[in-house]
């Protein structure tokens, strides 16, 4: 599970970098709709155009692995 809110991660690096949504979406190569699904999905999907997007933000992206608490794999 990721813990972060993509939408509003996304959204507030387009703001810092004034680019809007379909900017960023013709700087990656795919469409508005897409980049808008993309973020707005519920479980948090990370992949390549997501990884591209902020890529084309100024961002990198940084993954923490928490342990569980308890150590157990249930």
């Amino acid at each position: 599970m990721i813990k972060n809110n993509l939408e509003i991660d996304v959204k507030i690096k387009c703001l810092e970098e004034r680019v809007t949504q379909a900017q960023l979406a013709e700087m990656v190569g795919t469409s508005a709709p897409y980049v808008s699904r993309l973020i707005n999905k519920k479980d948090g999907i990370v992949n390549k155009v997501f990884v591209d997007m902020l890529d084309k933000l100024g961002y990198d992206i940084q993954l923490t692995y928490v342990k569980k608490a308890g150590g157990t794999n249930e």
